[in-house]
């Protein structure tokens, strides 16, 4: 892919209010929960914060986050193997500062959203 094509898909990309988040979020609305989204003052700035229940919920990208990295790494050039392993020891690193904070921490992945929404709602319900 040539720079400038490239340039165009990663413009593309958005870091909030993708379509998982927008699923999810749809969800909660559904459900009565109230939550803030993308709150500056947390580790990683979780995309949904239920404050009365101290519940962060991460909607994260299956590549970018590396849902199953280790098995498709080596597919990668070096550049986006450490972009891709920085973001995972990133997210790590989030977690425990959230658990550290007293906060339950749910990770829902894209795929998990695709494949059963109503079962991720299910995880953040038990959660709460």
């Amino acid at each position: 892919m040539n720079k400038e094509t490239r340039s165009k898909v990663m413009r593309k990309i958005r870091a909030k209010d993708t379509k998982p988040e927008k699923r999810v979020a749809e969800l909660l609305d559904n459900a009565g929960i109230e939550y803030d989204q993308h709150i500056a003052t947390l580790p990683g700035r979780p995309d949904f914060a239920i404050h009365p229940c101290q519940v962060a919920v991460f909607v994260d990208g299956d590549f970018w986050h590396g849902w199953r990295f280790p098995l498709w790494q080596h597919k990668l050039s070096s550049r986006w193997r450490t972009k891709i392993q920085k973001n995972r020891e990133r997210d790590q690193r989030n977690f425990r500062q959230m658990r550290r904070r007293g906060w339950k921490v749910v990770r829902i992945w894209e795929h998990q959203i695709e494949q059963d929404a109503n079962k991720c709602l299910q995880r953040i319900l038990a959660a709460l």
